[in-house]
């Protein structure tokens, strides 16, 4: 059995592969797809299912984009928000073979109505199953937010509970492949662990350790948790299938002045806040590079024209890649090296700074 993590930093999104017999299944990809393909084809694999724990809120999928290109068949959950245009519906009980593999699928609503685990069953190793991919029901120290249906609270609390439960009977043995690590917004207490086993988290996950479920639906909904606005664009493009994104991923490079002439409606420097308080284009958002997964959502909308001011090529390619994972397309290019421009005698604000006891002072 071949089974790889693949991390995408700054949202802690955890999609996998996994393989067997020369055929490969990928759970819960992100939209830029190209690791994918480059880890099957390192492995002599070829895909043929792409397995979707759950319609996401906080990242767009790569399902369809990777379905396109591969031929693989995408699987998704009963979904009553509506149809999943890309993927065919599984159901509990559903199994799929991949060499010596077998994974078998479970409904697992309460994060999600359309939820699903997959658990994977080897032959070579066990006759139980040895892992699960829990998508969003169950993390490592946490589990799935409830509040995306508020005039549902406790009923869909109740249906994490019984989700929860239904995991557990998998056995102490089988290792947990959750959707989310620690920093996710889908979570409040995930632990900043790698690994995990339904047993461990039945012994120490917090919620998890309650055994009384209207006592569990009372501590979720007391939950508090952000929406950014985004997410309601998420939920759409994760319905109807997002594009695919290889223009966006290599931004236009534009000079200083081509940036104030682009029509932009937002002008977002993604250097750090000292090189930002040092000079800065007038009007330009300061976000750095790695907030824009927590705080682009909050800021930029779908269809605004975005220009980038970073301070290096790596840092532009990492602001687009973060952009593109939430739907936020529209970048009309970017530059590199605002300090420089300063030098030259180019119009720019600046942030005075102060020390802690000037603060204290004041």
């Amino acid at each position: 059995m071949f089974l790889e993590k693949i991390k995408t930093p700054g949202l802690s999104h955890l999609s996998y592969i996994i393989g067997s017999g020369g055929q490969a299944a990928v759970i819960d990809p992100r939209r830029d797809f190209e690791v994918y393909v480059e880890r099957a084809r390192a492995e002599g694999l070829e895909i043929t299912h792409i397995f979707e724990t759950h319609r996401n809120e906080d990242l767009l999928s790569g399902s369809p984009i990777l379905a396109d290109l591969t031929g693989a068949t995408v699987h998704h959950g009963p979904n009553p928000a509506g149809n999943v245009a890309f993927a065919n519906t599984t159901r509990e009980g559903d199994c799929f073979e991949l060499g010596q593999l077998k994974i078998e699928v479970l409904e697992t609503p309460g994060h999600t109505d359309d939820h699903l685990a997959f658990v994977i069953h080897d032959s070579e190793y066990s006759e139980g199953p040895v892992g699960v991919f829990t998508g969003d029901a169950l993390f490592v120290g946490d589990v799935g937010r409830t509040d995306f249906y508020p005039e549902r609270k406790e009923e869909v609390a109740g249906l994490l509970f019984d989700s929860l439960q239904k995991l557990c009977r998998l056995g102490d043995q089988a290792i947990i492949y959750p959707a989310h690590g620690a920093g996710s917004v889908c979570g409040s207490g995930m632990a900043d662990r790698e690994f995990s086993t339904i047993g461990h988290e039945r012994r120490n996950n917090p919620r998890l350790r309650i055994s009384d479920r209207d006592e569990f639906i009372k501590a979720k909904v007391a939950e508090h948790h952000y929406q950014p606005p985004y997410f309601r664009l998420m939920e759409r493009l994760n319905l109807e299938g997002a594009d695919a994104a290889p223009r966006i991923m290599r931004p236009r490079r534009l000079g200083l002045d081509d940036l104030r002439e682009s029509g932009a409606d937002h002008l977002v420097d993604v250097r750090e806040p000292l090189a930002y308080a040092a000079g800065h284009m007038p009007g330009a958002m300061c976000l750095p590079v790695g907030m824009i997964p927590a705080f682009a959502g909050w800021f930029l909308s779908e269809g605004d024209r975005i220009a980038l001011i970073a301070s290096e090529e790596d840092q532009l390619a990492q602001a687009m890649a973060h952009l593109v994972r939430i739907g936020l397309d529209n970048v009309v290019g970017g530059y590199v090296g605002v300090v420089p421009a300063a030098a030259q005698g180019k119009a720019m604000r600046s942030i005075p700074m102060i020390g802690t006891k000037e603060i204290a002072r004041r």
